[in-house]
């Protein structure tokens, strides 16, 4: 209807099928590739080609580490730095009375990953800055519940009793889900009266579990990026160079700013 086919390819949240497709749609000849990257290294040389074949790549979600910025037209996402800022401040608000260390559990996403290096390096300054917060341990949850699920019950299986937990900052909701899973099962109470969970997304299914007062925090990863994709294409066809860079509006909830009725109403 809007005068565009699209060709989609699912690389499996492997790099090297990304590159596979992306030779692929230049042999194709399309007219713009749209990428979002699983990791920030490696983008050079198929990305290079991009560009001898005058291919305008634009890149979703995660940005790519390229020497030659010119190898992509644009990028459409979110800010992960000021996300995981964002949580950092809720967890020095919420435990600013604490006389105890503030004893945390960081659960990262695929490692490399925009989102990842955002939300690291944010509560890396964090910790950094707040002398009283400790870091228990950083597990590596690789962004799916399956890998959280089973990280999180080793660690905590490896305790010589049961540990005193005040957050688990956990890098998307899947990895809340998996952390959420591991700890109950461990017998640890998940909330604002016993492990805060924060995670970062903000799906229906986080959004659910903050109201019910398992999850503390759920900072937003809007996706909802189309539109601005569009605006840069079209900015393209009109002779135009796009801006650089394009940061979707975000937000972040607790239990307090949800009802269900809010919940229903959002598109993921």
């Amino acid at each position: 209807e809007n005068g565009c086919h699209l060709l989609f390819n699912d690389a499996r949240q492997k790099q090297e099928n990304q590159i596979t497709a992306i030779r692929r749609f230049i042999q194709q000849q399309v007219d713009y590739i749209v990428l979002m990257p699983i990791s920030e290294a490696g983008w050079d040389s198929v990305l290079q080609e991009a560009k001898e074949a005058d291919i305008p790549v634009i890149l979703v979600d995660r940005r790519v580490d390229v020497a030659d910025q010119s190898l992509y037209a644009a990028h459409v996402g979110s800010d992960f730095l000021r996300e995981g800022q964002r949580a950092a401040a809720w967890i020095e608000q919420a435990f600013q009375e604490a006389e105890e260390p503030v004893r945390i559990i960081h659960i990262q996403g695929t490692l490399g990953s925009t989102a990842q290096l955002g939300r690291t390096a944010a509560l890396e300054e964090a910790l950094a800055a707040h002398k009283n917060w400790e870091l228990l341990a950083r597990l590596d949850g690789d962004f799916t519940q399956a890998k959280t699920y089973e990280v999180m019950t080793q660690y905590l299986s490896s305790l010589p009793g049961r540990g005193e937990i005040d957050v688990v900052y956990c890098e998307n909701d899947n990895i809340a889900f998996g952390a959420l899973q591991a700890l109950e099962e461990q017998g640890y109470t998940c909330g604002r009266q016993g492990v805060n969970i924060i995670t970062f997304d903000a799906t229906r299914g986080a959004l659910t579990e903050c109201l019910n007062g398992r999850i503390s925090l759920a900072v937003e990863c809007n996706p909802l990026l189309g539109p601005l994709v569009e605006e840069v294409i079209q900015t393209i066809e009109a002779g135009r160079t796009p801006e650089k860079h394009h940061y979707v509006e975000e937000r972040v909830f607790t239990r307090e700013d949800l009802t269900k009725a809010l919940i229903e109403r959002r598109e993921y």
